[in-house]
């Protein structure tokens, strides 16, 4: 008896089509452009999408500075670390995250939004933010993507 047998195909990194993509921050709200960025580096937005895979695109941020929040964030929200001593715990204002290390903010929000384990890890090395409009990654040749019409 003839029938048709469908397999469900598993990607894989050879065969997921890895390409570079670059994006311009000015003008995004933190939190919509990491959820958009952590969907492109995870690979969610491809036909062939492996959850235990690395699937996902290289992202190469620019303009990490021109970033916005909305509401009260910019002087409300704090980001806390540790120093590892005792009383070490130190933290900072959005607004001064923003004026000191803006690369830091985004890459903070990205990694977020990414798995908390090894795959999470491994997927965050493919997120490069720069602070302006250069880039190290010309000889890539990046896609210009536009995050206003990405679902």
């Amino acid at each position: 008896m003839d029938t048709l047998s469908y397999k469900t195909v598993s990607g894989n990194k050879e065969t997921s089509g890895k390409k570079w993509v670059l994006v311009d921050a000015e003008g995004q709200t933190v939190g919509r452009l990491a959820s958009k960025v952590a969907k492109i580096i995870r690979g969610k937005h491809k036909v062939n999408f492996t959850p235990h895979a690395d699937c996902g695109d290289n992202v190469i941020i620019i303009n990490a500075e021109k970033v916005s929040f909305s509401g009260t964030k910019l002087e409300n929200k704090e980001y806390v670390r540790y120093t590892g001593y005792p009383g070490g715990q130190r933290s900072l204002t959005a607004q001064e995250m923003l004026q000191k290390h803006p690369q830091r903010l985004i890459e903070k929000a990205v990694k977020g939004m990414l798995p908390k384990n090894t795959l999470g890890r491994h997927l965050f090395t493919n997120l490069k933010v720069y602070v302006g409009t250069e880039h190290k990654q010309e000889a890539q040749k990046p896609v210009v993507m536009n995050l206003d019409s990405f679902k």
